[in-house]
């Protein structure tokens, strides 16, 4: 009795001491199950909460309506929640001015989405996704008008040009074309549309789909009078916007590079932004 009872303690001791193989219990969930909704650190608790500005103009949105799906990044933002596990009833949007959305501070947002493009500067207060739209800048003017017919960015030296304040626009103007005269910088995109209509600028820096939107519906009689690229260096690309720190962040990316992979955010571009045709490079 007295050596079973020592073998059966030796066994034991065995066992107890042997290496325990934890390769199926921890590498699995942080691949597999932690982007899953119920796992998700949300702002309103089983909702997916949005942000973005209002007005949401075309093409980005239609009808001032970001919740009906259409517009591209209407559609953008409900394939990432549908990546995300999140059916239409499960979304819920906020309007967030355009600038309030990257500065610093707490969000009550999980992203947003409103044509913010990815920079250094803004990444120091907030994260952003990986880039869902690679962006070129346009210059829009009255046709007719002195700089209408300009075919170099170097034509555009003495235009007076309008533009909205925070925007890449902006930078552009004033890195790429650098005008002889400071823009005209406007805190809404609309009274920049409208200084243009009203002859109060000579010509519009906007990105290329919403130059689009301007020449056909917002002012007539007005023309695309070139693209071109806002910086020296690597594409400019629009990111989703969150919280700096966000744990939403890789579950995010994981959404937005699978929607790429899949061919679907070009889907959702060819549908709503259409073709550049039509818009000169401007060098």
């Amino acid at each position: 009795m007295a050596r079973s009872l020592m073998l059966l303690a030796l066994a034991v001791a065995v066992v107890g001491c042997a290496p325990v193989d934890t390769t199926a219990t921890t590498a699995a969930p942080t691949t597999s199950t932690a982007c899953t909704k119920e796992q998700l650190q949300l702002t309103n608790a089983g909702k997916l909460t949005i942000g973005t500005d209002k007005p949401a103009y075309e093409p980005w949105f239609k009808d001032d309506d970001p919740s009906n799906g259409q517009g591209f990044e209407s559609a953008v933002a409900f394939a990432v929640a549908g990546e995300l596990g999140f059916d239409r009833s499960e979304v819920q949007w906020s309007t967030v001015t355009f600038d309030s959305a990257f500065a610093p501070g707490e969000k009550q947002f999980d992203f947003d989405i409103n044509q913010v493009s990815i920079t250094p500067d803004r990444a120091k207060a907030v994260d952003f996704s990986n880039g869902y739209y690679t962006v070129k800048q346009a210059v829009v003017a009255v046709e007719g008008s002195e700089f209408a017919s300009a075919k170099s960015l170097a034509e555009l030296k003495d235009a007076k040009i309008g533009v909205q304040v925070g925007t890449t626009s902006l930078d552009a103007v004033k890195d790429v074309i650098k005008p002889a005269d400071d823009p005209n910088v406007y805190n809404v995109q609309i009274d920049a549309v409208n200084a243009l209509k009203n002859e109060q600028v000579d010509a519009l820096v906007v990105d290329l789909p919403t130059a689009f939107y301007v020449t056909a519906a917002q002012v007539e009689g007005s023309k695309i009078v070139g693209q071109f690229s806002a910086t020296g260096g690597g594409p400019e690309e629009f990111g989703l916007v969150m919280e700096k720190g966000s744990a939403l962040k890789p579950c995010v990316d994981k959404a937005v590079d699978a929607l790429k992979a899949k061919g679907d955010l070009t889907k959702i571009e060819q549908q709503w932004l259409g073709s550049a045709a039509g818009a000169p490079e401007l060098q």
